[in-house]
């Protein structure tokens, strides 16, 4: 579990199996599903369930690998984050479904744009030329203008993929007119890139995208 730094009752832990009919409902609703290019729509019990089972061998392997050094003095550097769920923690205990943030290797065209990489391998390099990775992320709407966003992608930045990652370089894409996460990722000391027009196809329609980069060493934190 990894707690947010401004908002104590908000955590990112690994995610669960039984998340799916939380799930459901969120990526349901028009206000989420809209900005988000992978989401079908309707969206299904069964949809949530072949993410989660694909998700959590992820999440589950990281652990192990931390549990197994956690005797090392020193820390090891790890290929993903083991957490991800956005969660709101209760006074009696228990805890809300609240959203997703995902940090993976980019993989669209554009964000490997100047690169000359026409695609990343599955696991960092860290080598010479910084890995690009991108960001996926949605949030309940009885959530949304609170800041939680953004202090969970600066807590994750700076609490995990910094100094557990080696994270130095991303480059993030919202659909065009999702105005709220582009002002997320300018907060969090992404630099607006460029619009592409026509650039994915969204459930049958060709939607534009904005791009945003975002690089260690211009990085001073969340404002």
């Amino acid at each position: 579990m990894l707690r947010l730094l401004k908002h104590d009752n908000i955590v990112l832990t690994p995610p669960r199996l039984n998340d799916a009919p939380h799930i459901v409902p969120l990526l349901s609703d028009e206000r989420v599903y809209t900005w988000l290019s992978s989401v079908p729509h309707p969206y299904s019990l069964e949809d949530a369930l072949w993410w989660l089972n694909r998700v959590i061998p992820h999440s589950d392997a990281i652990l192990a690998l931390l549990d197994a050094s956690k005797d090392n003095p020193e820390k090891i550097t790890v290929d993903r984050p083991p957490v991800q769920i956005i969660r709101e923690l209760k006074d009696d205990g228990s805890d809300v479904f609240l959203g997703d943030l995902t940090l993976d290797l980019a993989g669209q065209w554009w964000e490997l744009e100047g690169t000359g990489l026409v695609s990343q391998p599955e696991k960092p390099l860290r080598g010479e030329q910084p890995d690009i990775w991108t960001i996926g992320d949605y949030l309940a709407p009885s959530h949304h203008r609170r800041g939680i966003m953004s202090d969970a992608l600066t807590t994750l930045l700076t609490q995990w993929a910094i100094p557990r990652m080696g994270v130095q370089k991303m480059v993030v894409t919202t659909l065009k007119g999702n105005e709220g996460s582009v002002g997320v990722f300018k907060k969090c000391g992404c630099v607006f890139r460029k619009t592409i027009e026509d650039a994915i196809e969204v459930r049958g329609e060709r939607k534009g995208v904005h791009v945003l980069e975002w690089n260690l060493q211009e990085y001073n934190g969340c404002l």
